[in-house]
């Protein structure tokens, strides 16, 4: 018995360092993750799985509490209790499907509970997935190099799993020695801005010409791309400033926005410049809780942002195919894999993250951009509020 309970407090401790380490920002760190599968089949009870589950996940969004509660203004224990519940899912798909059957039981078992935690509905919340790191083992193998993350991360929860951790761990050597970081395409540039909470909140004339001025430091023919919600509510009167103001600059504006309608508002980016604008993207996912709340249809209140689940995984800007994340969206593993699908030419990944201040979360954010952008080998371009 005391063998067995240090056993399980070893694994639990690993498993806490793995979902820590690998979830730092580090973005060649990302492989750490593949080593769940292990510890998750290590497990001999579904209640040590749940454990296991449950610290791995924790650990990996640990950013969380302080983040929600910067977020509403909240105390720090509105941020735990969120940070419990965003965890439930996770917990409940892996300890429902693990069995105490070895073999090849177990390796279905988990596929299942990946692949669940991979799409809608429990990937809504399918943070921390071990499959964001193929692009750090597999750089630029696209769809081959997803398939062979997932038969690795299968083999992870078998007997072969020695062999398996040392493969894996040989193509992440191989790979971080000549790892590149991904480059935006030519003549586009993304904007990384430190107005904190006043983005999106001050929509005061002086705020736009502010980024005006910022936009028109740039040389003629720049796609420019400024963070989620940089230009406030998106009106007509705001459209007609921002074009007025680009004539003669030959420069195009991608920024995010909010657009106001009867059901509440979505979280969208546009596209401006002196020739016109347009809305280029409405977002998948928007965070739930924070912003997607669709109870509120129930009780006669659309307040929310709508989420456009499987609508325009990409757009089009000029001969380019965007695959647009915003926020959230980086962190799930289902809205990158939708715009590879319909063969994006290029990621764009914006964020207002004022609320992640002394947290890793922009951080991993722009890992896991990154990650995705290696793997399918796409330009990628970044803009975050800070």
């Amino acid at each position: 018995m005391r063998r067995d309970h240090l056993r399980f407090v070893s694994l639990v401790a690993i498993t806490t360092a793995v979902g820590w380490v690998a979830w730092s920002g580090n973005v060649l760190l990302l492989a750490v993750a593949v080593a769940f599968p292990a510890l998750w089949s290590l497990a001999r009870t579904r209640g040590q799985a749940a454990t296991v589950s449950a610290v791995y996940f924790l650990a990996a969004s640990r950013g969380l509490p302080q983040g929600v509660a910067s977020f509403h203004s909240s105390s720090l224990w509105t941020g735990l209790l969120l940070w419990l519940v965003a965890s439930a899912a996770f917990v409940i798909v892996h300890s429902a499907l693990w069995t105490s059957r070895a073999g090849w039981r177990r390796t279905a078992r988990y596929l299942a509970a990946s692949i669940a935690m991979a799409i809608p509905p429990f990937g809504i919340v399918g943070w921390a997935h071990p499959i964001s790191a193929a692009g750090v083992v597999f750089p630029a193998w696209g769809w081959w190099g997803l398939g062979a993350m997932t038969a690795g991360l299968a083999l992870m929860t078998t007997r072969y799993r020695p062999a398996a951790a040392i493969a894996i761990t040989g193509l992440w050597l191989w790979s971080a020695a000549g790892w590149t970081t991904p480059i935006p395409p030519a003549s586009w540039q993304g904007v990384d801005l430190e107005f904190g909470v006043s983005l999106g909140r001050d929509t005061s004339l002086t705020r736009q010409e502010a980024l005006m001025g910022l936009v028109r430091l740039h040389p003629p023919g720049t796609t420019l791309v400024l963070p989620e919600s940089a230009l406030g509510l998106w009106t007509p009167t705001v459209r007609r400033l921002w074009e007025g103001k680009l004539a003669g600059t030959g420069i195009v504006v991608i920024a995010g926005a909010a657009i106001i309608n009867e059901s509440g508002y979505d979280n969208v980016l546009v596209t401006t410049s002196s020739h016109g604008s347009d809305i280029l993207y409405r977002e998948r996912m928007p965070v739930p809780g924070s912003m997607w709340q669709p109870w509120k249809s129930l009780i006669g209140d659309g307040a929310g942002a709508r989420a456009h689940f499987f609508a325009n995984p990409v757009v089009d800007l000029g001969a380019v195919k965007v695959a647009p994340l915003i926020c959230y969206e980086q962190l799930l593993v289902w809205p990158i894999l939708q715009s590879a699908f319909h063969r994006a030419d290029a990621i764009v990944a914006v964020g207002n993250g004022w609320w992640t201040a002394g947290t890793s979360i922009i951080e991993i954010q722009r890992a896991t951009s990154a990650a995705w952008a290696r793997l399918f080998d796409l330009p990628l371009v970044l803009s975050f509020n800070t």
